[in-house]
């Protein structure tokens, strides 16, 4: 059965994640690991700070107050896990993936998600800064709540993402291919590049007039008067 996001449209409703984690078992190692194996583990109030975790896989984990200042985990596979109130500047998470996620109230800035899969992912509340999506690959997502200040979605591709409550800052759609992408729930909606990318997306009749300004100088369109 096709899901329809409310109000009735024909665009078809993100899938959001159900993660039930088991008992978990607490870190207690020294610090990540390149290409670490991580099952049922929760990191607490981790400083991870400068560390490599490149390739590494977290299943079934859920990280819960840590900080991720300049942390490498590129290429890691993040699968039915929590990350809660995570903070840090310049995360390294290019072409990783995650599936099955669940993201609450993230304090970052700078972090570099190009190239990455997120598939069944929630983003709910806090605050994300020059987040770095170009080229990656974006279904079944929801941003809930949250603010994004000059998200970069050059190139990448969306398909039943939604934005509800969420303020979007000065975004970049360059080149992006959008499907099934439902902004009307945004709280405020500001696109700097790339708004000629917005088909396959569904707005509000306000957006819309908002956007008019630059959807006109995207056309080369003259208003005067």
């Amino acid at each position: 059965m096709v899901r329809r996001a409310a109000g009735g449209s024909g665009v078809r409703a993100a899938r959001r994640p159900q993660v039930r984690l088991p008992e978990p078992v607490r870190f207690e190692g020294g610090g990540l690991e390149p290409d670490g194996d991580y099952d049922g583990v929760e990191f607490r109030e981790e400083d991870f700070a400068g560390q490599d975790g490149g390739g590494a896989r977290f299943m079934d984990c859920a990280l819960r107050g840590c900080g991720l200042d300049g942390v490498r985990l590129s290429r890691a596979r993040v699968l039915d896990s929590v990350l809660a109130g995570v903070r840090g500047v310049g995360t390294d998470l290019a072409e990783a993936t995650l599936r099955d996620v669940e993201v609450t109230d993230a304090r970052l800035g700078g972090t570099q998600l190009h190239g990455a899969v997120l598939e069944r992912v929630l983003i709910r509340g806090g605050k994300i800064d020059f987040l770095n999506l170009r080229g990656a690959r974006l279904r079944d997502v929801v941003f809930d709540g949250c603010v994004l200040v000059e998200p970069d979605f050059g190139g990448a591709r969306l398909e039943r993402v939604e934005f509800a409550d969420c303020a979007l800052k000065a975004v970049d759609l360059s080149g992006a291919t959008l499907s099934d992408v439902d902004l009307r729930g945004a709280a405020s909606l500001e696109i700097a590049r790339g708004v000629d990318r917005l088909s396959g997306a569904v707005i509000s009749t306000a957006q819309l007039l908002d956007l008019a300004p630059v959807l006109a100088g995207e056309l080369g369109i003259r208003v005067e008067g």
